[in-house]
């Protein structure tokens, strides 16, 4: 009896195509409410990351928007294409700590030797897509050294945050509180998202606080992307490159796929992966951050309803994430109006969760000590050879852990 043939490298989707009509039958309340909840999620507190990380890296309103309509517009047309063809909920957007991972480096590289990173490291993404390495490069950092750099990288929008409170009381602690009160609320969680509600006090926040300061510049008119010419430096690649494609593979995609299976799906590995990688490519030459499959945004499209309906979900995500994008230049010009305070807590109350994450996984069990040396070398962000600390955190957290906790290996 010959032995049966081997599964192909890209997986092949396990039903045909649904039809326009059939997306829309399935497109049921339930399925609608977490679509749009889900993309409420998305232009909340993750964009007010990227105009976080933006301003702080001396970023224009113009490159910004840029920034934001690649991974609205052309992330969601992947997410329509790939939700449709294999009848999965594969919402595919942008990677946050991706996002963050850029900031300090933008203070010593150019705008265009980080786009170039941006490059290689979606086409590193594609190629072990391509060659079936994909588990086997994941296994190459040990996730808690991985968090322990990734929870120093997101410290400083929590201390963000504090700063916002203790400089603008108005606007932060209104926002603060009804984050708090609707997160010890369940019930009333369900119906308005902690985010959602402290947005929602923000914006009055503003409002009463007087005439909002328009950017120089700054249009509501829908405006084209503007398109870069990259640059490639070694240092920026070095730095950049392989804590990117960590952080996409690992902690983004990682955590979309454990949400998906958990939910009794089963999201085709490296057709997403390769994915990610050519829409990374061609999302860079309009300034945007690697695509990746999102963790928290899958969860919620995948929270409720009959399972094979799930999809119709993912799709409305994508329509809608086109929409905005068509927007991106508007919505950015309103966000960067508003005062700094308020960007500012909403990134940071975005980012409690992952940080509390970063840090729970990082010192939970496993290479503690490595973590920790990789959680302290990040936060020193002191760049060596012209690389910036968030390699070094991992290079020295590795070695750290080699040398002192090398049976932890042993259980990997």
């Amino acid at each position: 009896m010959s032995p049966p043939p081997p599964a192909p490298l890209l997986e092949r989707p396990a039903f045909p195509s649904a039809s326009p009509s059939r997306v829309l039958a399935d497109l049921g309340p339930s399925q609608a409410v977490n679509g749009l909840i889900g993309f409420i999620f998305a232009v909340t507190g993750p964009v007010a990351v990227i105009l976080t990380t933006g301003e702080r890296g001396g970023l224009s309103a113009a490159q910004l928007a840029s920034w934001i309509f690649g991974a609205f517009f052309v992330n969601g047309l992947l997410t329509i294409a790939l939700s449709w063809r294999y009848r999965t909920p594969l919402v595919c957007l942008w990677t946050i700590p991706g996002a963050v991972l850029i900031g300090p480096t933008l203070a010593h590289a150019s705008h265009a030797e980080v786009l170039g990173a941006f490059i290689v490291t979606g086409v590193l993404m594609a190629a072990l897509a391509l060659t079936g390495w994909v588990r086997r490069a994941l296994a190459v950092a040990p996730m808690p050294i991985v968090m322990g750099m990734v929870a120093g990288v997101f410290l400083g929008f929590g201390l963000d945050l504090v700063r916002a409170v203790h400089q603008d009381l108005a606007i932060a602690a209104p926002m603060v509180l009804a984050f708090v009160a609707l997160s010890a609320w369940p019930a009333a969680a369900k119906r308005l998202p902690p985010m959602i509600g402290a947005l929602a006090v923000g914006f009055v926040a503003v409002m009463l606080g007087g005439p909002l300061a328009w950017p120089e510049g700054g249009s509501l008119a829908i405006v084209p992307p503007t398109l870069y010419a990259p640059a490639f430096s070694w240092p920026v690649l070095l730095e950049l490159v392989v804590p990117i494609a960590i952080t996409v593979l690992v902690v983004q995609n990682g955590q979309g796929f454990a949400v998906l299976k958990a939910a009794g799906h089963e999201p085709p590995v490296n057709v997403v992966t390769l994915a990610c990688g050519a829409v990374s490519v061609l999302t860079a030459f309009v300034g945007s951050v690697s695509t990746c499959l999102t963790g928290p945004t899958n969860a919620i499209v995948a929270s409720s309803g009959e399972r094979d309906r799930h999809y119709a979900g993912a799709i409305l995500v994508g329509v809608l994430a086109v929409a905005f994008g068509l927007a991106a230049s508007s919505f950015t010009t309103a966000m960067l109006a508003a005062p700094k305070a308020f960007i500012a807590t909403l990134g940071g109350l975005a980012m409690l969760r992952v940080l509390h994450a970063a840090f729970s996984t990082a010192f939970r069990d496993r290479f503690p000590i490595g973590a920790l040396a990789s959680f302290l070398v990040t936060v020193a962000d002191l760049p060596i050879l012209g690389i910036g600390a968030p390699f070094w955190g991992l290079v020295v957290g590795i070695a750290v852990s080699w040398a002192m906790e090398r049976g932890d290996f042993a259980k990997t």
